[in-house]
């Protein structure tokens, strides 16, 4: 760390000179300009940022499968990139076809040109005009949702809804991207924080509050998938299944309320409040596991001993979301 003291030019000016090796090594010289960035108490410098659109290249010829082109896809989004060119000798038309799918799971990349030999894509949206609070608000509806509508459809053996809640989980997964490529930005442009109008510890809160819903999510679509192949559920186990999903529920559902608390002490008591029904909601678990062992049927109590499972982590991923609200609301070091 270097120290500089400030003088003051003029009678009114404070000026404060800048070091060399930053200076040189970011091309900052007579007559540059620089762009001030205010936090609370810091003030960040930079360069001005005069750099067209971020772009990035990726030869493709490689990548014929379609998990491997969409991972692809989605780590150079998420990575920041405003225009993506995928680039091959020969890009074959199943290619193009997995590369159109894995650019309509992301939020504002678009195909603007294509070739023989390359795709481009890309960002539409401004990352300060993406709203991360309304992200995971969104996330938070679908995603709880999510996990009722799979027990739902476990419980009266509705296979309609149990596809219904698969194909709802594409929609958290664009919006876990989005929130994620957001996040990063920020973490590169302090300019991109204060245009959204939150500090970056928030952001980054925000960023791991959304990682909980996404998988519980995941687990929600995993428990769909197991309602597809089990067709009714007796009622006593049903109606313990249905209590043990209300439990684990209430507590990412109790947590986002806490995470998104404008006032510190409502959020510590919220997020208090939902770490405590961690014990209930194992009790519960505990109670329906034990249930489930007298089937008869091994393969069947097996499937739903997965789902108590899933319930469980749906709590659990909701005790972390309350943990990050706690950290939220605690005073920041001065």
């Amino acid at each position: 760390m270097e120290t500089r003291k400030v003088q003051v030019t003029g009678g009114s000016t404070y000026t404060v000179s800048l070091p060399k090796e930053w200076a040189t090594e970011n091309e900052v010289s007579a007559g540059s300009v620089v762009e001030f960035h205010s936090e609370e108490d810091m003030l960040l410098l930079s360069p001005q940022d005069d750099r067209e659109r971020a772009e990035g290249s990726l030869d493709v010829s490689g990548l014929t499968d379609e998990t491997e082109l969409t991972r692809a896809v989605m780590t150079m989004y998420v990575s920041g990139f405003d225009i993506i060119r995928l680039e091959a000798p020969r890009i074959t038309a199943t290619q193009r076809r997995h590369i159109r799918n894995a650019t309509q799971g992301l939020v504002g990349l678009e195909v603007i040109e294509e070739t023989g030999e390359r795709v481009v894509l890309q960002d539409l949206l401004d990352s300060s005009e993406l709203s991360v609070h309304n992200a995971i608000t969104r996330m938070r509806l679908v995603s709880l949702t999510m996990s009722a509508d799979a027990v739902t459809a476990l419980i009266e053996d509705d296979d309609e809804l149990a596809a219904d809640v698969m194909e709802r989980d594409d929609d958290v997964d664009r919006l876990w991207y989005m929130v994620s490529r957001v996040f990063r930005t920020v973490l590169r442009n302090p300019t991109a924080a204060n245009d959204m109008g939150f500090p970056r510890e928030t952001v980054f809160d925000y960023q791991s509050g959304a990682r909980q819903l996404e998988r519980i999510a995941d687990h929600a679509n995993k428990i769909a998938n197991i309602a597809t192949n089990i067709d009714d559920v007796p009622g006593e186990e049903a109606d313990a299944l249905d209590e043990l999903c209300e439990i684990a529920i209430s507590v990412p559902e109790t947590a986002m309320d806490a995470l998104l608390a404008d006032e510190p002490d409502e959020a510590v008591s919220l997020a208090n409040e939902a770490r405590a029904r961690i014990p209930e909601v194992d009790k519960k678990a505990r109670e329906v596991d034990s249930l489930i062992r007298e089937f008869d049927d091994p393969q069947r109590a097996h499937r739903l001993g997965l789902v108590v499972d899933s319930l469980s982590r749906t709590a659990d991923y909701g005790s972390n979301i309350a943990e990050s609200a706690l950290q939220k609301a605690v005073p920041q070091p001065s």
